[in-house]
Order: structure tokens, then C-alpha cells, then sequence
């Protein structure tokens, strides 16, 4: 398989197959991010030979006698289809032309596929006709991952994030429309000190009247080589304390009133949650008011420092 530098897909995307189709960000202006910092946007060298070749070698593997036991993408292929996850920082950003040529190319070497999924943008969504969104789920476009991050809208605007929370809901709207199903990831802390509260308020606004399938929240980690670490060092923003972040959760999940996955199972959370809204509401507010009263800011913030990589 062709992969380029680290790859990155939700924790959810585990059983996928992983098929590179772009590499890098095609915005890479976001303050806080350095996960692409060293890998400009590219849709492969060779893009479809290269896709294809990773196809003929995963439909080998798939149909390899000694892995049909051990082989999970296997066996959800057999009770009725596999799933691709295509990765990149937004492969969505690619036109409707080229996700159809590699949809084309998926159903030609696992012709049980049921479902592709990758990460998109917002602005990702906006170029494509709402025509051409309906297409692209009869293709098997679904459970896209989007890192709305927040709908602060100053938060945004600060971040370089390249969208409002206007653009949030219409273009998850035209989702909706369209039938394809998405995720959000929620970065507490991306407000800053002392405006967690109005970010999570405004973010589960947002939510509240779209469809996410799932919500998962990540939590702001600053690394020295951000653009968001030279504005804090010039006086510019500053950043919330551990203890905040988690008081933001509690405010994001009490405010939250549709049914809906939530997940904080990254890296950069310390202590991992899960559960489903609204039912385990009551049980996830009690999970976050133990972790801030068994743990100090001091332990919650080396945690925070010694995490070399999200």
C-alpha cells in the first residue's frame, strides 16, 4: 500500500480499509494545527494508477486464506460489505469527478463495499452541486468526518479556520439533504480562557439543529512549532487551564439535546470517554466532575506536556 507521512483517521475508522488518495491539507493556514506542517496538498503522483495498485493488493490480502479468521475487514465484508476510509487531511475536497473515478475503482476491486467515508472540510462541501452530493451517497459516500472544531464564531475567525458557523449549517444542511451522514470533532479550548463556556454553548446550538451521527472532542494541545504558540508568546491569546476544558465539556453535553454519539477517545484527552445522548448524559456529567475532583491542574497539565504527538 502507498501511504505518505503519517496517517490519521478517527478511532472509529479502526476496522477500515485505509486508502490513500490524497496527502496533506488543502488549507493549512488553521493556528493550532501542526499535524501536516511538512506536507503540502497533493492528490497522488500517479493518483489513479497508484489508488489502483493499492486496490488489486487489498483485494489480494481480503480474499488470502490464512487471514479469513484474523482479518476484520474481512469478516464485516462477508456480513454484508467492508468499509474505505480514504485518507488525507479533506479528501473531499477532491471534485465530484475524481471521488467518482475512485469510487468506480473501489467497487471494481470489492465489489461488496457498502460505505467510503474520509475527512472533509467545510469548505469542502460548498463546490459540489447538491446534484452532485446525491450522487456521491448512491456512490457510497457517508459518515464523513468533519473537524468543525467549534461554532465560536471569534474562535473561528482567530484560528484561520476559513468558515463561520453560518457555513456549518448550511453546508451540513446540504448533507442532510443529500442523505450523506456525518461526524464532528469539537476541539475544547479553542475559545481560550475564560470563553470555554460560550464556545460549547454556541457549538451544541449548532449541533442541535443538524444531525450529527457522533460528536468527539478533542482536546487543544499547543506545540511550540504552532502559529497559536507565537501569538500566546506575543500576548496575543491565552490558553485555558485543564480544569476549564473539562468544565467546557460538561456545558457542551448539558446543552446538547439531540440523540447522538459522544466520544472523547483521542490522544489528547487523558481520560477517555464515551457514551450515548441523551440517555448517558446524567452518567457522562458525573465522569467529568470525578476527573477534576480526582486529579489536580498539576497532573492534568503534564499530561498535557509530555504528549509529544496527537
Amino acid at each position: 500500500m502507498h501511504y505518505t507521512g503519517t496517517i490519521w483517521r478517527p478511532p472509529y475508522e479502526a476496522e477500515s480499509l485505509l486508502l490513500e488518495v490524497t496527502a496533506g491539507c488543502t488549507h493549512h493556514k488553521c493556528k493550532f494545527c501542526t499535524l501536516y506542517d511538512e506536507l503540502p496538498f497533493k492528490f497522488r503522483t500517479s493518483p489513479i494508477n497508484d489508488i489502483e495498485a493499492d486496490l488489486q493488493e487489498a483485494q489480494m490480502f481480503f480474499h488470502s486464506p490464512q487471514r479469513k479468521l484474523e482479518n476484520k475487514l474481512l469478516e464485516r465484508r462477508e456480513n454484508g460489505g467492508c468499509r474505505v476510509f480514504l485518507t488525507g487531511a479533506n479528501p473531499f475536497a477532491l471534485t465530484f469527478e475524481k471521488l467518482t473515478a475512485v469510487s468506480v475503482l473501489i467497487k471494481k476491486y470489492l465489489p461488496n463495499n457498502q460505505t467510503i467515508g474520509c475527512f472533509s472540510r467545510i469548505t469542502d462541501i460548498a463546490p459540489k452541486t447538491d446534484g452532485e452530493l446525491k450522487q456521491l451517497h448512491q456512490q457510497g459516500f457517508d459518515g464523513l468526518t468533519i473537524g468543525i472544531e467549534t461554532a465560536d464564531d471569534t474562535a473561528l475567525k482567530f484560528m484561520n479556520k476559513g468558515y463561520s458557523s453560518e457555513d456549518i449549517i448550511k453546508q451540513c444542511k446540504r448533507l442532510d439533504n443529500a442523505g450523506i451522514s456525518y461526524n464532528f470533532f469539537y476541539l475544547t479550548g479553542i475559545s481560550g480562557a475564560g470563553r470555554g463556556e460560550i464556545g460549547a454553548k454556541a457549538t451544541a446550538d449548532v449541533c442541535n439543529i443538524l444531525h450529527p451521527m457522533l460528536i468527539g472532542a478533542n482536546m487543544l494541545t499547543v506545540y511550540t512549532n504552532s502559529e497559536l504558540y507565537q501569538e500566546i508568546q506575543h500576548g496575543n491569546w491565552q490558553e485555558e487551564s485543564e480544569k476549564e476544558k473539562y468544565e467546557e465539556l460538561k456545558v457542551l453535553i448539558k446543552t446538547l439535546n439531540i440523540p447522538v454519539v459522544f466520544a472523547a477517545l483521542g490522544a489528547s484527552n487523558a481520560i477517555q470517554l464515551q457514551g450515548l445522548l441523551p440517555q448517558d448524559k446524567k452518567r457522562l456529567l458525573s465522569d467529568l466532575s470525578s476527573i477534576t475532583d480526582r486529579f489536580s491542574e498539576e497532573e492534568l497539565r503534564h499530561y498535557r506536556k509530555t504528549l509529544r504527538h496527537l
